[in-house]
């Protein structure tokens, strides 16, 4: 599955740069127009950036598919998607894979924090497993790996999971844990993304050892 990504917009500087015309014009006119940006730009912030489907609305929330543990993060997911520029069911998807929303999840790799990411990503004194710094670093190379991958979903989780080395490989090379993680994830984002209620590809995670994790983040 593949997704287009596109620049986002920087509504703030957008604003200001109005503002300062608004100024030069009569107060009335200048008025009704920085209204009316205020009001563009709101409708922009919910279609452009998270998810980088092209002129594409953006669903307001997540998918019904994913667990109440992950669900239950569902403003900060809008947020950070929003911040990133990639779509909310994405992050979802990652965050339901890595820890089942559990914040103190910790692999045996050393991996930490909802989006697992490994100690090597932080800088010295940043706590790993406070889930805005652990977002930060770990959509930071969620959005890279999409990057390298020109938006194909599956080589993009395979990045995720594997480094950004493995995304130009042939699949047929790439690890085992890699190869399962892609499958898991392409198949839960495109149930999430499809408009699904429930999602076979999760129940079939929850089976094959999810509902451990998910048991583990309460």
């Amino acid at each position: 599955m593949r997704i287009r990504l596109v620049k986002r917009i920087d509504l703030n500087i957008l604003r200001v740069r109005v503002q300062t015309v608004a100024h030069s014009l009569p107060l009335g006119i200048g008025l009704m127009v920085v209204a009316a940006i205020c009001a563009v730009s709101s409708v922009a912030a919910q279609t452009v950036g998270a998810g980088g489907k092209g002129g594409r609305s953006e669903p307001l929330g997540l998918s019904p598919v994913f667990m109440p543990q992950v669900r239950a993060w569902e403003g900060h997911i809008l947020g950070w998607a929003g911040e990133y520029g990639l779509d909310p069911n994405l992050v979802a998807t990652v965050m339901q894979i890595e820890s089942c929303g559990n914040p103190r999840a910790v692999s045996r790799s050393g991996a930490q924090g909802l989006f697992q990411v490994m100690p090597f990503h932080f800088s010295t004194g940043e706590d790993m497993q406070d889930p805005e710094t652990n977002a930060r670093r770990g959509l930071e190379y969620l959005a890279e790996s999409l990057l390298q991958s020109d938006g194909d979903v599956r080589r993009a989780l395979a990045g995720y999971n594997g480094g950004h080395g493995v995304i130009g490989m042939d699949p047929s090379q790439w690890p085992s844990e890699t190869l399962r993680y892609a499958y898991w994830g392409e198949g839960i984002f495109a149930d999430a993304a499809g408009g699904r209620t429930e999602s076979p590809r999760l129940e079939e995670w929850l089976a094959a050892g999810g509902k451990a994790l998910c048991f583990q983040a309460g």
